[in-house]
């Protein structure tokens, strides 16, 4: 049975136009009916699911009092989006791309809202993705038209600002046919207990191109429960990201679907783990199409007590001959109880294929560090040169090179408090 705050009515009084109304109680309605998850099943080994108790959380039915609306993660956006407890606070558009057609905003309001929503996310993922479907207040939309390219990245921030708030971001990018477009979302909390369970749905069209880079940098008390599914049709490029710095439990399920002839996707992620945070990526690469290719590369440090997770299957479907696929997962431990679980899987059904995958826990590289001290550096900052460098390879492919410096500067925040306990 679900919580008092998680039922159909809470997902009625969400309103909406008649569509959208439907498809929340009757999302609302299958999730009173399903129970939840548990580490038993493939899909949620090693993770933390059984310590999630639904009833810390509620819905916030009030819009924040307070809508200060801080600087933006980079410079000059194409277009910004602020959302405060999944309230949608402030919004910004380029007006010369707003007159090429582009849109940016609420996804009720967006061309063609209603084939929109759950154009990708077909079937729910998880009951978490139910619950996205019930109670998501505001999805947003990005429609990018034909032959248009945003030169500069779209920006969606959310801060989870009240205790006790669950909060369910929805987020629809579609690119046209020979569309290009670049999203950074955020994902941000203070230090009070709160939920996020964000969904984002990826289209890339024929010949499109789509960039996407999540970045949680949630509070040492937040959990997430998120997924994204992303399409990439003929020709077509999508290239999905991630960047896991905070949290209690933060769990991303990425799931890249490949259904069109030649289309390429692109699965990039850097993690660093403290205190006893969990980290936990799960990931679908899914060839459905001839002559498909992806590429996976994972980077993680898990510290202190925390620890990752990283299960991984590429999949590849009877007629998808001529696949190219690479899975790669590498994590460093800097503390002998941190822990790091890295499973990568491979499920074939055609012959015609290249597929590979690599995975590796361990401390870090004693060679490196010998090379490094032997040369005059400091044991302290040879461990430190040898963490930025492993990260560096991530970090160069990432969809929107603007977020790079700020994340480096996250990655040496955790650095000096790693330095700062030794």
């Amino acid at each position: 049975m679900s919580p008092p705050t998680f039922t159909p009515d809470t997902a009625a009084a969400l309103g909406g136009p008649s569509w959208l109304l439907a498809r929340r109680i009757a999302a609302a309605e299958a999730f009173a009916a399903s129970p939840l998850p548990s580490k038993e099943e493939e899909v949620w080994r090693y993770s933390r699911i059984g310590e999630l108790d639904l009833e810390r959380y509620a819905t916030v039915a009030e819009a924040p009092a307070d809508r200060h609306v801080a600087a933006s993660s980079v410079a000059s956006p194409a277009a910004r989006l602020v959302l405060v407890d999944g309230f949608l606070v402030d919004s910004e558009i380029d007006p010369a791309l707003a007159a090429a057609g582009v849109y940016v905003g609420r996804l009720i309001h967006a061309p063609g809202a209603d084939l929109l929503l759950g154009s990708v996310m077909t079937e729910p993922t998880d009951v978490f993705a139910l619950m996205n479907d019930a109670f998501a207040r505001e999805p947003i939309a990005i429609v990018v038209p034909r032959g248009v390219t945003v030169e500069r990245p779209v920006v969606i921030e959310h801060h989870v600002a009240r205790g006790g708030a669950a909060v369910f971001p929805r987020l629809v990018v579609l690119a046209h046919d020979d569309a290009d477009v670049r999203v950074l979302e955020v994902f941000r909390s203070g230090e009070s207990t709160a939920l996020v369970v964000p969904i984002v749905e990826l289209v890339a069209s024929p010949t499109a191109r789509v960039g996407y880079l999540g970045v949680q940098q949630l509070g040492a008390s937040t959990w997430q429960l998120g997924s994204v599914v992303a399409r990439a049709e003929a020709s077509s490029t999508v290239h999905v990201s991630a960047a896991g710095l905070g949290g209690d439990y933060a769990r991303v399920r990425t799931d890249c679907r490949l259904i069109g002839r030649g289309a390429t996707g692109m699965l990039t992620s850097l993690y660093f783990g403290s205190g006893e945070q969990m980290l936990d990526f799960r990931t679908f690469q899914d060839h459905a199409a001839p002559d498909t290719s992806s590429t996976l590369l994972f980077k993680g440090v898990v510290d202190d007590k925390s620890a990752s997770v990283y299960t991984g299957l590429i999949r590849v479907r009877k007629n998808a001959r001529g696949t190219n696929a690479l899975q790669t997962n590498r994590n460093i431990k800097l503390s002998e109880q941190a822990w790091a679980e890295s499973v990568p899987n491979l499920e074939i059904e055609n012959n015609d294929v290249r597929c590979k995958h690599e995975s590796a826990v361990s401390p870090i590289d004693a060679d490196q560090r010998f090379y490094l001290e032997s040369r005059g550096v400091p044991p302290q900052v040879a461990e430190r040169l040898v963490v930025a460098g492993f990260f560096d390879e991530v970090l160069a492919r990432l969809p929107v090179p603007e977020a790079r410096v700020a994340l480096a500067g996250s990655i040496a925040a955790k650095l000096d408090a790693h330095e700062g306990v030794r």
